[in-house]
């Protein structure tokens, strides 16, 4: 069966904020034309300014790139757009024999490494998948030690210069090369961290790189963690192919917004999150949406839909993906969700962080809280505790909302909560109506 990618793994392959959003503008059929897949390599032309289209060419399993346009940025934009075409809908590029064009880079890489072409109508060779797992791994694992070798080195000289190694970004690109493309896009981040947290992310990114290096010898469910945070991926068809949980799911709420955080020509992403009437379980679900296109999975908060999810395997399964759906969304109960006190809420993300410890939140509901507006900014009580509100995930008008809503009274809030602090997602009012806080 063919993998098909992630569109968080395809983002996380670009070299800059730039080309992800350039990438975005070229993911949607009417900027291909001639693609392909063989189910080893993808192949398409994409218009440019000029009179002849530029011709592009994705291997999938290294990966490697080719394409004919000027751009010295790698992968280029036109690259990571094919990708994202492909990703994004099954079926969309069809499956057929490498054009003359795609077949003479593909043959020519091939034989410049030493390698057969590829033959995806033959039967699977187990053998030969577990070859291509161990290489990886190796890849991976030289990868982490690599940058365990750069922490300590930005260590050595200190947090203040930040000068010292030059920028992140082309570590970051090594990192890609190591097929580690998790802990790529963590590596990307440390440019724009805050001096008063760089500390700690150098901590857990480096805690990451020595488990990415000592995976085997983990137990098996924070192994899966691991491999999941640093950038392994599980097909969806082969996750709903083992146990699925089926309940009736309670929309607690959703969010959608940009991937890079602006405007509408960009990708978007869709949280929602679900609670199992039965089980309790917490479950998120993550849609993408190509610009001008929503995301296709849209679940109305405050309802309940009784179907099947598997869940991403790991030491703390939250991400799941929906299967098997009996029936239509209903609309849930008529009163809010039992939730926790804010003591509670801080012990519970500490026992998710036990188990996982690279966790940033956990979702959360918090019972007869009140928002109020302190000198050190927004925070949530509920008379013996409060927790602050992370104000650089919650957008200024959510705030207000949450506040107009409450009018001093003790409400019912879902969001996620952890060591930045709460961020609100949903509030029920006093008529029990659930309102999303992220919308107008």
């Amino acid at each position: 069966m063919e993998e098909r990618w992630s569109t968080e793994h395809v983002l996380s392959l670009a070299p800059d904020a730039a080309s992800r959003k350039a990438a975005g503008k070229l993911s949607s059929p009417a900027s291909w034309s001639a693609t392909g897949t063989d189910g080893s390599a993808l192949w398409g032309e994409c218009g440019g300014n000029g009179r002849t289209p530029y011709r592009t060419v994705v291997e999938l399993a290294t990966p490697a790139y080719t394409c004919t346009c000027p751009s010295r940025k790698f992968p280029c934009k036109h690259a990571l757009g094919l990708l994202l075409f492909w990703s994004g809908t099954p079926g969309s590029v069809p499956a057929a024999e490498p054009t003359d064009w795609a077949s003479d880079w593909l043959t020519a890489r091939r034989e410049r490494a030493g390698l057969r072409p590829v033959r995806p109508e033959a039967p699977a060779d187990p053998a030969a998948a577990r070859r291509r797992a161990e290489k990886r791994s190796a890849r991976v694992a030289a990868g982490a030690a690599e940058l365990r070798l750069r922490l300590t080195d930005r260590i050595r000289h200190g947090l203040a210069d930040r000068s010292a190694g030059g920028p992140w970004e082309e570590v970051a690109a090594r990192m890609v090369d190591a097929q580690a493309t998790g802990l790529a896009a963590r590596v990307r981040e440390l440019d724009s961290t805050p001096q008063q947290h760089l500390l700690e992310e150098y901590a857990m990114l480096h805690l990451l790189a020595t488990a990415a290096t000592r995976v085997d010898e983990l137990p098996a469910p924070l192994a899966a963690t691991v491999r999941a945070r640093v950038g392994y991926t599980t097909d969806t068809a082969d996750l709903l192919s083992g146990p699925t949980v089926r309940d009736r799911w309670h929309v607690l709420g959703s969010r959608t917004s940009p991937m890079d955080g602006g405007a509408d020509d960009r990708l978007t992403t869709r949280r929602l999150w679900l609670r199992g009437a039965k089980t309790g379980r917490t479950a998120l679900l993550l849609a993408f949406g190509r610009p001008g296109q929503a995301p296709d999975l849209a679940l109305p908060t405050g309802h309940v839909l009784e179907a099947d999810l598997a869940f991403h395997p790991g030491a703390r399964p939250l991400r799941a993906v929906l299967g098997t759906r009996y029936g239509a969304p209903e609309p849930g109960p008529a009163t809010p969700p039992p939730g926790l006190t804010a003591a509670e809420a801080v012990a519970g993300y500490g026992t998710a962080v036990a188990d996982d410890p690279w966790l940033d939140a956990w979702p959360t509901v918090l019972t007869a809280t009140v928002p109020v507006l302190t000198p050190d900014g927004w925070h949530l009580t509920d008379g013996r505790h409060t927790l602050p509100v992370h104000r650089a995930a919650t957008p200024e008008p959510a705030l207000w909302r949450l506040a107009a809503v409450s009018t001093g009274r003790p409400l019912t809030v879902f969001g996620e909560h952890g060591h930045r602090g709460f961020t609100p997602v949903t509030a029920w009012g006093p008529d029990h109506r659930p309102i999303n806080l992220t919308t107008p």
